[in-house]
């Protein structure tokens, strides 16, 4: 029995998103930019995924530029409206629990000479208003804010930034990565007041390899690659069809959020019960953060070896994100963790997909780790 709990990591693609990319690949493999038969037909259905993608957050196809992923997307929102805008000002607002993506690059801009705030959260992964109002100001040209932590869960106030953007009279964009929300909360960006939004295939069932950045209409961002008329010039190259296509075939699959997140918050609270009546297992997430994303550290035991002890059972769980790779949790630290129960953290990721039964097969596996696994932090 395989168990996978490792969803925000990335999903298993869906039968009907892999049945649409065989059929893409096989049978409508023209390039979308020839002119001839063949390429118009490839050319209609990278438009119609595109519908499928926009109507979902409810934006026009014409405000969809795909991309390789979310990383990709993230680059290209950061970077391009930083560069953009450095005319209006200097200052860039994030938080210190961005994916690294968003991290990173701002990091980059910051060795540029843009001045960049890292907003500190609370324990709980929390980003406060207060502190929002106070770092937004008439030099600010862009607030960088994701949607829902990818390792702890916590949902962050993405709803006040356009609002204190427009109160502060700051001329900043405001970009939402969107990758761990979407599928999972509703969205819609004009509910959100995004300019930029961040948006991935794999974490929806969809294939690995493709992404997409909504860009407000209006909205003027510089392209991170040159060389060709697709995706607005900003984002050139050819299309890969078969993965916008596998995309957007997942996408249509996604419905009833409510009820899918009511099934999951009660998979998430059986499998904490469970694991918090183990001696030494911590909570990490907040109580109220997205029910797809539960973080508990078994404190004592390294992430590494309990998570190899899992495997050992055909259960599999991470450590944090899947882009650190093993290195230790940015987002853990900034939410002031000490080392024993960072080193000790497990990401258990959910998909509508996971079963009850599973959570009982984890918690038990969890509870024999804890009880024969030699403790080393």
């Amino acid at each position: 029995m395989e168990i996978y709990l490792d969803n925000s990591a990335t999903t298993k693609v869906s039968m009907r998103a892999a049945e649409k990319m065989n059929e893409i690949f096989l049978n409508t493999y023209g390039n979308p930019s020839s002119l001839h038969s063949m390429g118009l037909e490839a050319e209609h259905e990278l438009k119609n995924a595109g519908k499928v993608i926009a109507a979902s957050i409810g934006a026009t196809e014409n405000e969809i530029i795909f991309t390789s992923g979310g990383t990709e997307a993230n680059n290209l929102a950061v970077s391009g409206a930083a560069h953009a805008r450095k005319k209006r000002g200097n200052k860039i607002v994030t938080t210190m629990i961005e994916h690294s993506s968003v991290y990173e690059t701002c990091r980059a801009l910051s060795d540029e000479g843009f001045e960049v705030v890292f907003l500190k959260p609370d324990e709980q992964g929390h980003i406060s208003q207060n502190d929002l109002l106070e770092a937004i100001d008439e030099n600010t040209i862009l607030v960088s804010m994701m949607y829902v932590n990818n390792e702890v869960g916590s949902i962050l106030p993405v709803k006040l930034v356009q609002r204190i953007i427009k109160k502060k009279k700051a001329p900043a964009l405001f970009h939402c990565d969107a990758v761990q929300a979407y599928g999972k909360l509703p969205i819609k960006v004009s509910a959100i007041g995004c300019d930029l939004m961040t948006i991935s295939a794999h974490k929806v069932h969809g294939p690995k390899g493709c992404g997409a950045l909504y860009i407000k209409k209006g909205t003027h961002i510089k392209p991170l690659f040159y060389g060709g008329e697709q995706g607005r010039k900003l984002r050139p190259g050819t299309e890969p069809l078969p993965l916008i296509c596998g995309f957007a075939e997942a996408v249509s699959e996604i419905s009833e959020l409510s009820a899918r997140e009511k099934y999951v918050r009660d998979l998430r609270s059986q499998t904490l019960r469970g694991l918090l009546d183990i001696d030494g297992v911590v909570l990490n997430s907040p109580e109220d953060a997205l029910p797809y994303i539960l973080n508990v550290s078994a404190v004592g035991i390294r992430s590494e070896t309990m998570l190899h002890f899992l495997e050992k059972k055909n259960i599999y769980v991470s450590s944090g994100s899947a882009c650190a790779k093993g290195k230790k949790s940015h987002v853990l630290t900034a939410m002031g963790l000490n080392d024993k129960r960072a080193d000790s953290a497990l990401r258990i990721s959910f998909s509508h997909d996971s079963t009850p039964e599973e959570a009982d097969v984890l918690i038990n596996a969890v509870k024999e780790g804890v009880q024969t696994l030699v403790k080393s932090v």
